[in-house]
């Protein structure tokens, strides 16, 4: 009888643990290369701005490096999903940031200093290409620095 329970209780174990990746692996932000949108390959990558950026392919890679300017705004929001970047600014304005503010851009928190720069991120549909632009990011936004080992 106590061997039952005792499979009874590994089964349990073994289907709430799996239950409980798999809820992890479904709220981790999803990956995307910012030329094609496809998912990242791990072996394609490319040194950007102090951090690393991933592609689905070699092909996305040539195409980034031909036009990183076109591609800026999504390899910025990758930067920040993979929290190499950080928000540490109003990427509007360059000042302190308002808790009160905050709203999510495709899987990043950003915040603001206040409510009108919020209406003004609220208010386009594309948030990504306004918020991670360039100038918006180097306002906002710092690269981690790699730990010293």
């Amino acid at each position: 009888m106590d061997r039952f329970f005792v499979a009874i209780l590994g089964a349990l174990l073994v289907s709430t643990t799996m239950g409980t990746v798999q809820a992890d692996e479904e709220k981790a932000p999803k990956v995307t290369c910012p030329v094609s949108g496809q998912p990242v390959d791990k072996d394609a990558t490319v040194d950007y701005k102090g951090g690393k950026v991933a592609f689905c392919c070699g092909h996305c890679v040539a195409a980034f490096g031909r036009n990183t300017a076109k591609f800026a705004a999504k390899a910025n929001h990758q930067l920040a999903l993979t929290k190499q970047a950080k928000l540490v600014k109003c990427p509007f304005s360059g000042g302190g940031i308002n808790p009160d503010t905050t709203i999510d851009v495709a899987g990043v928190k950003v915040g603001f200093c206040c409510n009108v720069c919020k209406g003004k991120a609220q208010s386009t549909e594309d948030k990504v290409a306004l918020l991670f632009q360039d100038a918006a990011f180097a306002k906002g936004f710092e690269i981690k620095k790699a730990d010293a080992d």
